[in-house]
């Protein structure tokens, strides 16, 4: 540690400096006090008026009555609108998911009859074919039709033109079969496709309805706010 130098402090200078402080700050309140009554507002004065209004208490009374009842009814009507609108909600929402399941079955529905016409006519080209090999056995070791028909007209020609008459009437019979079956697909096609258009039309129209009855509840709600006396000042005297 190097030499250092030891200042004593002067206490008089430092009594001064706090007198001097004192006597300023209070110099300072002594002004604000000073400001403040200078500054203090003066007496009010009102013009004397009459207070009240122009009608009587039983009329105020009764004001005040109907005033209470239509705030009921109010709070009554839009609690039964709220109530009828989540229920309206909770129907619309149930109607669409039945809609759904219903579509969902029909295609399925759909989807079956395609497999069971695929199956039966995957079964009747099985038939054809088999009876068809069956035939062409049969055939095997007939003369053709014109050495038959020539030649020697005999029961091997009556026996080829019955299993010629037989194959062509299964061959017909199938081919009608088949068109038929067809037929009657495209009929359950073209069914099935108004049946949705129906019911798609139907939906349409209830839940135009349904927006539609929303709407005029909500314009009632309006029209009952902007004109309540004449809703409810009726049902009030009654």
């Amino acid at each position: 540690v190097g030499p250092y130098v030891l200042v004593t402090p002067n206490g008089t200078r430092r009594k001064q400096l706090q007198q001097s402080k004192l006597s300023f700050a209070k110099k300072e309140l002594d002004d604000l006090e000073q400001w403040k009554k200078e500054h203090r507002p003066g007496p009010i004065t009102l013009v004397p008026q009459r207070l009240g209004g122009n009608k009587s208490e039983a009329q105020v009374r009764q004001n005040q009555q109907t005033i209470l009842l239509q705030s009921k009814y109010q709070k009554k009507h839009k609690r039964e609108e709220y109530v009828k609108a989540k229920k309206a909600a909770e129907e619309a929402e149930i109607l669409k998911k039945k809609a759904i399941q219903r579509e969902k079955a029909e295609r399925l529905e759909v989807k079956k009859r395609q497999e069971e016409m695929q199956r039966r006519e995957m079964l009747l080209e099985d038939q054809k074919y088999k009876t068809n090999e069956l035939l062409n056995r049969l055939d095997v070791g007939l003369p053709k039709s014109d050495s038959c028909q020539i030649a020697n007209p005999g029961p091997k020609s009556t026996a080829w033109k019955r299993s010629h008459a037989y194959k062509q009437a299964l061959r017909e019979d199938e081919n009608r079969r088949l068109e038929e079956m067809k037929q009657e697909q495209q009929r359950k096609a073209e069914l099935m496709e108004f049946k949705q258009k129906q019911e798609e039309e139907t939906r349409t129209r209830a839940l135009k309805n349904e927006q539609r009855r929303v709407n005029n509840a909500f314009l009632d709600r309006l029209q009952n706010k902007t004109q309540p006396n004449n809703i409810y000042h009726a049902g009030y005297s009654g």
